[in-house]
């Protein structure tokens, strides 16, 4: 696996984590993290969970071929 991709899985993975804090107990985590004057890295971490989500849509691509291979050497 190239090293964009487990750092692309990891950025959704907190993208996640944090979205499911926020559903389950009105909690955002990384804006609590970076409250007041780093604001703005938290705006930066979004932006990146953000791209990150982008990125992986290019990973189907890799599970079709995945796919592919087994149904074609059954």
């Amino acid at each position: 696996m190239k090293w964009t991709n487990i750092i692309a899985l990891t950025l959704v993975i907190i993208g996640a984590l944090n979205w499911g804090l926020i559903g389950f107990f009105n909690f955002d985590l990384v804006t609590t993290l970076f409250n007041g004057s780093l604001f703005w890295v938290a705006r930066v971490v979004f932006a990146l969970v953000g791209l990150a989500g982008i990125w992986c849509v290019t990973m189907y691509h890799a599970v079709g071929q995945e796919m592919e291979l087994r149904i074609s050497k059954q």
